[in-house]
């Protein structure tokens, strides 16, 4: 590979032994764990062919790189990246659309599970001497629930929002997705407005992008239109919440529990309001990171930049201000 490239944050993929053999495909690549805002322009001074998973391309950085012409993202999402300006100067951007499907829709229901079925906090009791001081064979101390004839709705019916709306038909669950136009999506599945969605579903799970329109989508007022007693689910972006307005929610009852795999700002500050919300799920944004996950993310990393270098560029990202939700 003769073109300068540049690996800003590959550190965040956590390789393994049998992943290291990616690297040597690089060819001559520069390689660093962590770059920081502040270190981006010193390491991309007259380099062609940038690859990141979340460190931030603005259009005022833009303007100082005229020899950058690719930005590969280990990642699907691309919302730290201005597709408009890159496009406007001639750089191509490309994501990994597909890679993690299967492994978010398997944590969504990971979670979903773990609200009803609290098998990590029974195991804990058990560890802790709990059943074997009960009086019966049996103990519970919170309400198991079954996910059969629960209602889901679907925010986002993209890739994952259709393979998890294929798990929740297998658990004997009503799916109910948005629909902007309020038309059914040919799969047969119950389209709703979001207001409406909000108010029907037992359970809310976030798969769309982070765009202006959907930052903070789930505020207060969409909060408190959501069914009382239900849930919420966001394995997308953590942005997609007010976390303060869910982390009240919570407190105050109108919703039984939320799990989220995301959050505004990662790693979180302490005073993160979820971090400490009663009946609040949180995992380190690990949804996407199976070791089958990772293997097809590189893979197909480097088939994008093969690609470009070919002339044919794959997996070209559009302008996500436009993307379908």
């Amino acid at each position: 590979m003769k073109k300068s490239v540049v690996i800003l944050d590959l550190g965040t993929v956590y390789l393994t032994e049998s992943q290291q053999a990616w690297l040597a495909r690089m060819g001559e690549a520069v390689i660093y764990d962590r770059t920081s805002s502040e270190e981006m322009l010193d390491r991309l001074r007259g380099v062609e062919i940038a690859l990141t998973t979340k460190c931030p391309f603005d259009a005022a950085l833009l303007d100082q790189l005229p020899d950058l012409k690719y930005i590969g993202v280990l990642g699907t999402g691309y919302d730290m990246i201005d597709v408009a300006a890159a496009r406007e100067r001639g750089i191509t951007v490309a994501s990994v659309p597909t890679y993690c499907t299967a492994a978010t829709a398997q944590h969504v229901f990971a979670l979903l599970l773990a609200m009803t079925n609290h098998v990590g906090s029974l195991s804990t009791g058990v560890r802790q001497g709990r059943w074997c001081e009960a009086d019966d064979f049996s103990y519970w101390d919170k309400p198991l629930e079954e996910l059969e004839g629960m209602s889901l709705g679907i925010v986002g019916f993209g890739r994952i929002g259709r393979k998890v709306a294929k798990l929740g038909d297998a658990f004997g669950m009503e799916v109910i997705v948005r629909s902007r136009s309020g038309e059914e999506f040919r799969e047969g599945y119950v389209a709703r407005p979001l207001n409406e969605l909000l108010g029907m579903s037992d359970v809310v799970t976030l798969h769309c992008p982070l765009t202006s329109e959907t930052h903070q989508l789930m505020n207060e007022e969409r909060l408190s239109l959501m069914k009382k007693g239900s849930r919420l689910i966001n394995a997308g972006r953590g942005k997609l919440v007010d976390e303060a307005a869910l982390a009240e929610a919570l407190r105050s009852g109108h919703l039984r529990s939320a799990a989220v795999d995301v959050l505004s700002s990662e790693p979180p500050s302490p005073d993160n309001p979820l971090l400490n919300a009663p009946n609040c799920i949180v995992t380190p944004h690990v949804a996407w990171a199976t070791t089958a996950s990772i293997g097809r993310l590189l893979d197909t990393v480097l088939d994008n930049l093969e690609s470009y270098l070919k002339g044919e560029p794959k997996n070209e990202v559009v302008d996500f201000e436009k993307e379908e939700g």
